[in-house]
């Protein structure tokens, strides 16, 4: 089998053409690109790593513990399961919240004190202790399991800002679609393997709750071991942007964020595409948190759909993060990203009358499906969908960055993404207890169509010049 640290032929395609001036002589020394691949690698490897928190805790296994175990349902009630529901968006939404505080300051903090390492091994170590401690959450303990799911999810969050603002020092601009095509592909693997031991905890219910308990020391130990090749592997960029110690870096950070800001006509596209982002990443920040519990409890998928749906899910979304990353390095970003919305739209729609297609097939095809199988099936165009829309969109962020600023736009990335989470999670957790959970998924299409819709105004050569042109003031 090919090591890839050692540079084999997988990642040779990967190579990056043009990282900074002296590029050039980099691509012909041999050693160099054994080193830059092994670079790339632990880069990815935080993908993997880190994908087990958002598979277990936040999508699949945690999600229901949570909503069915933890928080106390009603069993008079004609939705027993809707106040857990509600306190699962909240928490979530609250770590996207401080999120939103603090990351754009946080980026241009790395940026300023060449620190970016430091800060996503903080934030690393922050995602494993919380997650560890979840094993003390006992069900009616609905405020600390609230607690520990919020600051757990909060480091993750950072954690994915500051690994994404390595990413344009890891090739040339043309490249980094692929790059980070492969980065979340490979990260879904991880979330399978790290399910795959998850499941051996058994049931999701109260008699088996002493095993269910592990799930959150063997999700944190599983992400400490996988991220280890990232902070062997991975550099620190070094930019002529060095300061004293003795400076004041917050107010170093908050001066740039707003200096961004000022100078956000020379990021016009950029600007238009965060807000299209916002949209996305909120119908995003919906369906991770929600399919399985929707699944559940809308669709009635018991454990063996469940773990075929997962299945599905971890390798269509590592196929259309590939696919759609080959993709876009020959239409452009913006297409790719729109075509990804297309199939979100697509996938909504298929979801929203599963019963109704379940019906035609069965009547077309003379078969016996079952509706619960259908919608497994269907979840794998979401799969596609989600990876390829969070490859797509780091990618673009990516093109758009001067190297200078990569970590504070990419706090901008995130900044957009969590306001758009926090947002999309309150409201949806709120307009789930108004209406049936079906028709409140229906707002995860009306934000895809708006994201698709404000999307056609970027303009994406004008944007990639933007970035070039650009020059860090004195």
């Amino acid at each position: 089998m090919t090591d890839l640290r050692k540079g084999g032929k997988l990642f040779n395609y990967f190579q990056p053409r043009k990282i900074q001036s002296h590029s050039m002589s980099q691509d012909k020394n041999p050693e160099a690109k054994k080193k830059k691949n092994r670079e790339i690698f632990g880069w990815c490897m935080f993908d993997f790593a880190n994908s087990s928190y958002t598979t277990v805790i936040i999508s699949v296994v945690y999600c229901e513990i949570f909503t069915n175990l933890i928080v106390p349902s009603d069993p008079s009630s004609g939705d027993p399961f809707q106040y857990g529901r509600s306190v699962w968006a909240w928490a979530l939404a609250a770590s996207y919240v401080f999120v939103v505080l603090t990351g754009p300051i946080f980026g241009a903090i790395s940026d300023y004190s060449s620190k970016k390492k430091f800060f996503l091994f903080l934030s690393y170590i922050g995602c494993i202790i919380a997650t560890f401690l979840l094993y003390y959450v006992e069900p009616g303990m609905v405020w600390l399991g609230f607690v520990l799911v919020a600051i757990s999810n909060f480091f993750f969050a950072s954690g994915e800002n500051f690994a994404s603002s390595f990413l344009p020092f890891l090739g040339a601009k043309e490249d980094l679609g692929k790059i980070s095509g492969y980065a979340w592909g490979i990260g879904y693997f991880g979330g399978i393997g790290s399910v795959y031991i998850a499941s051996k905890l058994g049931a999701i219910s109260l008699d088996n709750f002493e095993n269910l308990k592990l799930v959150g020391p063997y999700t944190a130990i599983f992400f400490l071991i996988a991220a280890i090749p990232t902070f062997l592997f991975l550099k620190e960029p070094h930019l002529p942007l060095g300061v004293s110690q003795s400076l004041n870096y917050f107010k170093i950070g908050k001066d740039r964020v707003v200096q961004t800001l000022k100078d956000a006509s020379n990021f016009k596209d950029l600007m238009i595409y965060l807000v299209s982002l916002f949209f996305t990443m909120a119908a995003l920040a919906i369906v991770i948190s929600f399919a399985f519990i929707y699944g559940s409890h809308e669709i009635h998928i018991e454990s063996e759909h469940k773990e075929a749906m997962f299945i599905f899910i971890q390798i269509f979304a590592a196929v259309g993060a590939l696919a759609f990353g080959v993709i876009q390095d020959s239409i452009g970003a913006k297409k790719t990203f729109n075509l990804t919305l297309v199939l979100w739209l697509l996938t909504c729609g298929l979801i929203y009358y599963v019963h109704d297609i379940t019906i035609l097939i069965n009547s077309v095809l003379g078969k016996n499906w079952t509706v619960q199988w259908v919608f497994v099936f269907i979840s794998s165009l979401a799969g596609m969908g989600l990876g390829s829309t969070q490859s797509a969109s780091r990618a673009l962020v990516g093109i758009f960055s001067p190297e200078s600023k990569s970590g504070e736009f990419f706090g901008m990335w995130g900044l957009s993404g969590k306001i758009a989470g926090a947002a999309g999670l309150f409201l949806f957790g709120y307009i789930q207890t108004l209406v049936t959970l079906r028709n409140a998924f229906l707002v995860v299409a009306f934000f895809y169509f708006l994201s698709l819709l404000i999307n056609l105004f970027v303009n994406e050569e004008r944007g990639v010049k933007a970035a070039q042109a650009f020059q860090e003031k004195p």
